[in-house]
């Protein structure tokens, strides 16, 4: 209802940074229109590749969106401003954002981003400098706190169930066919639950919320042994960050957005199931498939188009207000403003009592833990 800025001499940035989910260019579009048609703003800016695009000294110089730059953008996966990991000197980003007369900076990306946004803010803050840092939050795995579903959640899961409907008909058209499909999911396994329910082809599910054992009469392996030998296929769907306790993982060895690196889990169950299997002498066909980048660089369902408009115009709508240090968040169908520390300060994760994990209990018919 009041507006802190002035449209008429308001400057917006824009900068979108992290791994790739449907929907990136879907929220940009939106930003642009509705700083524009809505608020009558006349400058908006694209800070390209990343944070870095902040720093003038390793930046480009960035895009000016005008209404002919975002046409037709939302037809296309990615982000027309490219993206990066790693952090960006705060002190300089700023220097270039007040020297430019930027206002309001639209940061789009997981907690690492948010993280950054916050020390913009705060540096901002420490100068006296009206900077209104407003977070869309991004990550296709849907594990970001105060949010209900992120953007890119549901074209994902589309994209998934599509995958297994493919690894289901590899299986069941050979022998003892065996599928695996590895799914995005570091901390949290919504996508592989939600794909499993979708698609109703999959025999079992691993998410890193259950650790789970291999081997032992009740383990993972003896469960899969049994269903091949009933129904002569199965379909296996294991989530990225499952598992890792099995493997020799490094607690120090993190990206350049201080996240620590997972190892392999599909490649570590491919080779376990090949060589179970022929220890016990049981002729078998493996197929193995991991479509993160495939799914991850789609375009936006029509669900998730809607959603990204929704999240972005909320977005101006805040910042406009002079609202700062925030991200949007969505909880029960509402909008709201979540500030950045509290953001960051948790993830949000399956819950192995909830109806999520119960669901994909009911349609894979698998044990509920392999121990």
């Amino acid at each position: 209802e009041k507006l802190f800025f002035d449209p008429a001499q308001t400057r917006v940035g824009i900068v979108t940074c992290g791994g790739l989910s449907p929907g990136l260019n879907d929220v940009m579009r939106s930003l642009f229109l509705e700083l524009h048609y809505a608020y009558g703003v006349r400058e908006v800016f694209g800070f390209r590749g990343g944070y870095g695009g902040l720093d003038p000294v390793q930046g480009k110089e960035p895009l000016r969106l005008t209404t002919d730059l975002v046409e037709g953008i939302q037809q296309e996966g990615g982000t027309i401003l490219g993206t990066s990991r790693g952090p960006v000197d705060i002190k300089r980003a700023v220097d270039n954002l007040m020297k430019r007369g930027v206002n309001i900076l639209f940061t789009v990306g997981g907690d690492g981003t948010q993280r950054g946004g916050n020390e913009l803010y705060q540096e901002a803050k420490k100068r006296d400098y009206a900077l209104s840092v407003v977070g869309i939050p991004k990550t296709i795995d849907n594990d970001v706190a105060f949010v209900s579903r992120t953007f890119g959640y549901g074209t994902a899961v589309d994209e998934a169930s599509q995958v297994l409907d493919r690894a289901h008909t590899e299986a069941r058209s050979v022998e003892n066919g065996i599928s695996l499909v590895k799914l995005m999911g570091r901390q949290a396994g919504f996508i592989a639950a939600g794909a499993t329910v979708a698609s109703q082809d999959v025999n079992f599910i691993l998410i890193p919320e259950i650790p789970f054992k291999l081997d032992g009469p009740r383990g993972f392996l003896a469960a899969l042994k049994d269903r091949v030998l009933d129904r002569a296929h199965a379909v296996i769907v294991v989530a990225e960050g499952a598992g890792q306790d099995l493997l020799s993982v490094s607690p120090d060895d993190r990206d350049a957005s201080g996240n620590q690196k997972f190892m392999d889990i599909g490649l570590f169950l491919r080779e376990k199931i090949g060589t179970y299997f022929k220890v016990e002498g049981i002729p078998f066909v493996l197929r193995y498939f991991d479509p993160s980048y495939l799914i991850r660089s789609s375009r936006a369902n029509a669900e998730d188009s809607i959603l990204c408009d929704l999240f972005a115009r909320n977005a101006v709508h805040a910042a406009m207000a002079g609202k700062t240090g925030l991200v949007i968040g969505y909880l029960h169908n509402q909008f709201i403003h979540v500030p950045i520390e509290l953001l960051t300060s948790r993830k949000k994760t399956l819950d192995p009592k909830g109806s999520a994990w119960t669901a994909a209990l009911a349609a894979t018919g698998q044990q509920e833990r392999f121990e």
